[in-house]
């Protein structure tokens, strides 16, 4: 059974940063996609960042590009969201989801989610 288990939410000021957490089991980690996904209220969910670790494949979306890292640490089986210079637009609940599929792409439909973890940002 494969499980994801997202921690690290917060409360933060805008231009903070937080750095979220996400414990994978059940999978090859190094060969499958990771990915943070994120949906504020009223707004539909949007993918954040993926990475496939193995192959150093990694994916962003055009809104966090250059503030946001995602990385992984394959001895532990986590990948971790470093979000620096955050802003009130960043205010979402951000899951973590995974699949089998050995690249990085939106088009992949990520069939195993782990619950959200709540980011705050205040102006």
């Amino acid at each position: 059974e494969v499980q994801l288990q997202a921690s690290g939410g917060g409360l933060v000021q805008a231009g903070g940063s937080l750095r979220l957490s996400c414990a994978v089991s059940g999978l090859t980690f190094g060969n499958s996609a990771i990915a943070w996904f994120r949906q504020a209220p009223g707004k539909e969910r949007e993918g954040v960042a993926c990475i496939v670790s193995d192959n150093d494949d990694t994916v962003y979306s055009d809104s966090v590009k250059s503030r946001f890292t995602i990385a992984s640490d394959n001895a532990k089986n986590t990948v971790y969201l470093q979000m620096n210079s955050l802003k009130s637009e960043d205010t979402a609940v951000y899951y973590c989801a995974a699949d089998w599929a050995p690249f990085c792409s939106w088009r992949v439909k990520f069939d195993h989610w782990g619950q959200g973890t709540l980011v705050t940002v205040s102006s």
